[in-house]
């Protein structure tokens, strides 16, 4: 049985075991967006690594379990989520489907693949939550569809303000199995930071757009 409690860390472990994530304080990455940024997240690798995406995979199903028994329908988000939102629903025993950035420009013009049923209920499953507008948008095309978007659950979380808002906006209910805190903390015990790096780590999440300027 998966302890829930101990799963943001080793999440954030994982994660720094492979690269999948990295900390860059003194050198900041560039976003597509343009934004200086300390952080670096890929977490498509976890699909090449067996023990932690069985370890994602059965982290989600026990949040699942215990907090959304009654859910019927695994979504994924495309393209990072389908992955793991199918590893779950084969071990939940559960349909699966996957959800477009927006529906398709021709035959049938899907924006969700697979069966989601009116009135079924469903996670979302996305690998990375950051501002939140992708997770929220996939989330609000199942409503649409007339089921129940029970929560957004990723891999990790940036724990920006901007993503709580919008979530609380949206009124959808997310949650994530490691975040920027969790990973500070582990990095922090690893060396793979300096304890006089985490003003700036902080800064940067509270304040992206200002970080390195």
């Amino acid at each position: 049985m998966t302890n829930l409690a101990g799963i943001p860390h080793q999440i954030a472990a994982y994660l720094l075991q492979i690269e999948a994530v990295a900390l860059r304080p003194k050198q900041p990455f560039t976003w597509t967006s343009g934004i200086k940024s300390p952080i670096y997240c890929d977490n498509r690798l976890t699909m090449s690594y067996p023990e932690v995406r069985e370890y994602i995979a059965e982290s989600f199903a026990a949040i699942i379990r215990e907090q959304y028994p009654d859910t019927e329908v695994i979504a994924g988000t495309a393209t990072a989520g389908i992955p793991h939102a199918a590893w779950v629903a084969q071990k939940m025993n559960l349909p699966m489907a996957y959800i477009r950035d927006k529906a398709k420009g021709h035959g049938k013009e899907n924006q969700i693949e697979g069966i989601i049923k009116p009135g079924q209920k469903a996670i979302i499953i996305e690998d990375l939550i950051s501002t939140g507008g992708s997770s929220i948008k996939a989330a609000l095309a199942v409503n649409e569809a007339g089921a129940k978007a029970q929560a957004v659950l990723s891999i990790f979380n940036y724990q920006l303000n901007k993503a709580v808002q919008a979530f609380a906006d949206a009124g959808i209910p997310f949650q994530s199995l490691s975040n920027y805190e969790a990973l500070m903390d582990v990095a922090l015990e690893q060396g793979k930071i300096q304890p006089e790096d985490i003003q700036a780590l902080k800064a940067w999440r509270e304040d992206p757009s200002s970080f390195g300027v």
